[in-house]
Order: C-alpha cells, then sequence, then structure tokens
C-alpha cells in the first residue's frame, strides 16, 4: 500500500508532511490497517492517484472529476480555513505584476488538469484568457509572472500562501483577484472499504498535530464534502 501528499508538499513542508503522516499511519495501524512507513514521492501523479494500492493521497479537484473518481473513493477534504471560503473550499489567487486588462494579458497555467491554475480561471474569464505557457506548478506560474515571462496566473490559495511565504520572488507580484470558491483538494483511496477507517483516522491526526506543523501546513480538519459537489463543476475546454 502506498501513501503520498504530493499537493503541497516542497522542501519547507516535507518534514510536517512526514510528521503528519506518521501520525496517521500509526491511528491506521491501530485500527488493524497495515499502513506503510513513509509517504511515496512520486512524478507521475496520475499513475501515483490509479494505482490499485493507493490507501491514501491528495488529488485535485479537476483530476478526480474528469478522470479519478470512478476508480477511487473520497475520504474527506481537508479544510485549510481559508478567508471567504466555507470549510473544506478554496480559491484560486489571480497574480500579476502590475494592474492589466486580462483578455491581452499572457496566461500562465500549470498544467491542463488543475482546477485552481487553470479551470477555476476559465471559468471566470471564459474566452478572455490568453493562455501562452504551461509551466508545470503553481510555483513555476507565479516565477514565471515575476519574471515576466507571462503576465497573469491563477494560483491556489493555500500554494500562493506558501509562495508568500518561502519564495523571495514573490515580492514582485501582487493579488487583482480571486476566483469563486470551489470544493478543494480531497484525499482519495483505492480501498472503498477503508474510507470510513481512513476520515477516522486523518481527523484524529490533524487534531494531534504540533502547532507548528499545523501552522507550516496550514491544516486544520477533515471535512466532509459530497462527490456530488466535485461532479457538479464543468469540465474546462483545453487551453
Amino acid at each position: 500500500m502506498i501513501a503520498s501528499f504530493p499537493m503541497y508538499d516542497r522542501p519547507e513542508t516535507a518534514p510536517a508532511n512526514d510528521r503528519l503522516w506518521a501520525l496517521i499511519r500509526d491511528a491506521l495501524r491501530s485500527r488493524g490497517v497495515d499502513a506503510p512507513d513513509q509517504l511515496t514521492r512520486a512524478e507521475d501523479l496520475m499513475a501515483l492517484w490509479r494505482a490499485p494500492d493507493l490507501l491514501l493521497a491528495q488529488t485535485c479537484g479537476l483530476p478526480y472529476r474528469a478522470v479519478l473518481h470512478p476508480h477511487v473513493t473520497l475520504v474527506g477534504t481537508p479544510d485549510y480555513g481559508l478567508p471567504d471560503c466555507p470549510a473544506g473550499y478554496y480559491c484560486s489567487v489571480l497574480v500579476a505584476r502590475e494592474p492589466l486588462e486580462v483578455a491581452t494579458a499572457r496566461f500562465a497555467y500549470n498544467d491542463p488538469l488543475s482546477q485552481s491554475g487553470w479551470a477555476a480561471a476559465q471559468a471566470m474569464f471564459g474566452g478572455a484568457l490568453r493562455p501562452v505557457l504551461c509551466t508545470g506548478s503553481h510555483r513555476a506560474s507565479a516565477r514565471a509572472v515575476a519574471q515576466g515571462e507571462a503576465d497573469l496566473a491563477a494560483i491556489d490559495a493555500v500554494t500562493w500562501a506558501l509562495i508568500r511565504r518561502h519564495d523571495r520572488f514573490a515580492d514582485g507580484l501582487i493579488e487583482i483577484g480571486r476566483t469563486t470558491p470551489a470544493p478543494g483538494l480531497p484525499l482519495v483511496t483505492a480501498r472503498p472499504d477503508l474510507a470510513g477507517v481512513l476520515a477516522s483516522a486523518v481527523s484524529e491526526a490533524i487534531a494531534a498535530l504540533a502547532p507548528g506543523d499545523r501552522a507550516c501546513l496550514m491544516i486544520r480538519a477533515l471535512v466532509p464534502v459530497a462527490p456530488a459537489e466535485y461532479l457538479a463543476l464543468p469540465l474546462p475546454p483545453k487551453p
């Protein structure tokens, strides 16, 4: 069995993610589940999310509704306490170097299968977006705007908070808007029989997490968000 928290994992958060997993692992083992010792850190996320031995992983809402939902079971959605978002929801932050006209802006997106980096902004602006650069990550999109390779990007609000906290290039960026809140990044499993046990273990672990680690990860709780709330969102056109 494998477990992974790839979505907000970066050098500054990796140790806290490891400690969160250790708490989840021990809670699962106390319930009779043979959980892996360590998190898996993989480059091919789609292969990871579709692995038949996936015990627990965090994914993005768009891959979940577009590809994964027939193959995985939703365990719950972490809540990060974002302003103006319901529990378990998040939004995208639109970042630029200066105020601009969206219709003429060169838009950088992290991935065409990203809710926060592409779908949310596309829903907000529709045909007005001019995507010119696929960067591979939110951090790379923000850096591309800061360095003048693009004019505008939509960044997951949790990732944006981490970028502002840890990356100096964020000083050259401003926030020019936020998208409508959407269901956040869910935890999923390939073991539907363990979904309830997993939710209980994750909730217990978050509650037991040291305050410093909780602040580092910005995580507050695991909340139930129904699959229908994800599936109700339309699939965006490809950039």
